[in-house]
């Protein structure tokens, strides 16, 4: 299923004011010195009430748990940050990851995978695996995965790779909720031109530079990278939140249309006039607060 949520009467003035701040500074390449400025700009996402943030280790792994008050036992979310591979950190994403974890009423692991280019591919999904592993260690029931932007590209490669372990010695997640995936690290969605002027944020230039310094000269369409390219028959229900003002909106379509057709069940939500991972500027758009919700209610019942 595929909705497309028009803009809201209530956001119209927040999008044109969040425009007009960002495109001075749309286009320019995004570092490891951008890390700082990135994780201020994350931290700064309202933290839900009655969330607990503590430090833990799960499968080697260095991270927060998010704890709900309300959260079910033995249900788990694996929240995998955004960044570009490049940016990002575990702590600052804790708001976001805890405004999910008191959504879908379960304890939200978000682990600090390795960046790079100190840790190029496959370092990423590497840590990725370690945590989700980590969690079935702890014996986890029923555990769903969720992420944003490069950390959604990477729930839906861990996705795929799971599905396709044919040993099945580890247990697969219930589902998937990602925000504005980044799927296909070569970079051919016709967004990248279509939304060109639309986007506030990203240029095909900046992505370019952030593949690059995670691939390190590997191959861009492979499935461990781009979850675009992999096979994904087996998947569970998937739901998938993009902004139609994003250059990244295709990766989200095509991903939806090749599981739909391998058979998977997927939400396909675009939202006219949001810019990429729009959730996180909650407060400032009632979309970011209705997205959430939903995203938010689809893990819960994937847990229960």
């Amino acid at each position: 299923m595929t909705t497309i949520h028009p803009l809201a009467q209530q956001d119209v003035a927040a999008a044109r004011d969040m425009r007009q701040a960002a495109s001075a500074h749309k286009g320019e390449r995004l570092g490891p010195a951008a890390r700082p400025m990135f994780d201020a700009m994350l931290a700064a996402t309202p933290a839900a009430a009655d969330v607990r943030v503590q430090a833990a280790t799960v499968g080697g792994i260095a991270g927060f748990w998010c704890r709900p008050e309300n959260a079910k036992p033995g249900a788990r979310v694996l929240f995998l940050h955004g960044g570009g591979y490049v940016l990002g950190s575990a702590h600052a994403f804790t708001p976001l990851a805890g405004q999910l974890a008191a959504r879908a009423g379960a304890d939200t692991f978000v682990p600090n995978y390795r960046l790079a280019p100190e840790h190029p591919f496959p370092a990423a999904i590497d840590d990725a695996l370690a945590a989700y592993r980590g969690l079935v260690a702890q014996r986890a029931e029923r555990i769903v995965l969720a992420g944003d932007s490069a950390g959604g590209g990477l729930a839906l490669s861990l996705l795929s790779i799971l599905a396709a372990d044919e040993s099945k010695e580890t247990p697969s997640p219930r589902g998937a909720a990602v925000l504005s995936p980044w799927t296909d690290l070569a970079l051919t969605g016709a967004s990248l031109a279509t939304r060109a002027e639309a986007d506030p944020i990203f240029t095909r230039d900046v992505l370019r530079s952030l593949a690059d310094a995670y691939l390190s000269g590997h191959d861009p369409v492979d499935p461990k990278a781009s979850p675009l390219y992999a096979r994904l028959g087996g998947l569970p229900p998937i739901r998938i939140d993009v902004g139609d003002d994003e250059i990244l909106l295709d990766d989200s379509v095509r991903f939806a249309d090749r599981a739909r057709s391998a058979g998977a069940d997927v939400t396909l939500s675009i939202w006219l006039g949001m810019p990429h991972v729009f959730q996180s500027s909650l407060g400032r758009y009632r979309a970011a607060e209705h997205s959430l919700d939903a995203v938010g209610a689809f893990l819960r019942q994937r847990l229960e």
